[in-house]
């Protein structure tokens, strides 16, 4: 293990750098995405955090379905429609006393058991996240649990960001099968970016081999910290990045994609559910584990900013698609431009150097 695992990152013009777009090939992420959607979900969706879900109702919604869940007094997790059952009103607006759910206008009681006009649907607690499983939206063969992708051990802190975009789930697990954007979209976070291996466009790749290996350093200011790090899909609503090499080897970040259905607009609504799982086998992690509660709020906001630039880009290429739909791409786009591609949105101003913060 290395005494000092940062580094001091040189001041760089962020045009100066290498550009990735010739490695960065449509249909390579196209058949990485492709082989993803193809694996089983169990018909599993991550719904939020378990520090999310209490003794108070917790509204969700997946693919137009309305849910609610809560705890009882055991810490036992319930989930099902959110509809009343006797006049439709919302079950999120009740309350949980000796662990029902308690309908505010007539005082209809659910136990989270089953009932001849209301059903529960199996859920599932992670330990950082909780699934619900909605047979009839995934259609799938159902699993006993969710599929997921294996995480550090003990020492570890968890924090927990949720942001929703006008975009499908695909849109938001094709985001991260392109690392090569990383440093140019993103350089407030990360620099010296480079793409190791990425998987052939094969569709009968084999799971253990469909990854892509990424040496990346991640920004503290000026300060750096660079490791290697893989991107892997286990099912098809959630993309891992995990570091393999370098300081927190073995830390985990979870990209999960859940769709919530059309919005007012008739345009899809997406929520995606990023858990950040850091670890480290150095003395001092395990001592700041008492100050977590101060720690996870700046994990968050990390994520949440990278996410509101990257969910703007995935909304962009619902309207290229909408573009494309319409031949209104083909009004400006001149013959011999070749192939119509989506271009990541030019920063209003450039960066005379790499961002500190």
């Amino acid at each position: 293990m290395k005494a000092w695992p940062f580094q001091l990152l040189p001041r760089a013009r962020w045009s100066r750098q290498r550009p990735t777009f010739r490695q960065t090939e449509p249909s390579l992420i196209a058949a990485a995405l492709a082989r993803s959607q193809n694996r089983p979900s169990g018909n599993w969706f991550v719904v939020g955090a378990g520090t999310d879900i209490t003794t108070k109702p917790f509204g969700a919604t997946v693919a137009g379905a309305e849910l609610v869940c809560w705890r009882d007094d055991s810490g036992q997790l319930h989930a099902g429609p959110a509809r009343c059952p006797h006049l439709g009103a919302d079950m999120c607006t009740g309350v949980v006393e000796r662990g029902n759910l308690i309908c505010p206008w007539h005082g209809l009681q659910l136990t989270g058991r089953s009932r001849p006009d209301w059903s529960p649907v199996p859920v599932h607690d992670d330990g950082v996240l909780v699934w619900v499983r909605l047979d009839r939206i995934g259609g799938e063969e159902p699993t006993q649990a969710p599929i997921l992708p294996a995480r550090p051990g003990i020492p570890r802190i968890s924090a927990v960001a949720a942001m929703v975009g006008s975009c499908e789930p695909q849109d938001i697990i094709a985001n991260r099968m392109d690392p090569w954007h990383g440093a140019w979209f993103h350089p407030y976070s990360f620099a010296e970016l480079e793409v190791l291996s990425a998987p052939p466009e094969d569709p009968d790749l084999p799971e253990e081999e469909d990854r892509f290996l990424v040496a990346v350093t991640f920004h503290l200011g000026r300060v750096g910290i660079p490791v290697i790090a893989e991107f892997t899909s286990p099912e098809p609503r959630t993309l891992t990045m995990r570091i393999v090499e370098g300081e927190g080897a073995g830390s985990v970040v979870e990209t999960h994609a859940t769709p919530l259905g059309a919005g007012p607009d008739g345009q899809p609504r997406s929520t995606v559910i990023e858990a950040v799982i850091a670890h480290s086998d150095r003395p001092g992690f395990a001592k700041a584990l008492p100050f977590r509660s101060v720690i996870t709020p700046f994990m968050r906001h990390a994520a949440n900013r990278l996410w509101r630039d990257d969910l703007e880009y995935a909304e962009r290429l619902q309207e290229v698609r909408r573009q494309d739909a319409d031949g209104r791409a083909g009004l400006l786009t001149p013959p011999s431009a070749g192939p119509k591609m989506a271009v990541p949105p030019t920063p209003a101003t450039e960066p005379e150097s790499a961002p500190t913060g």
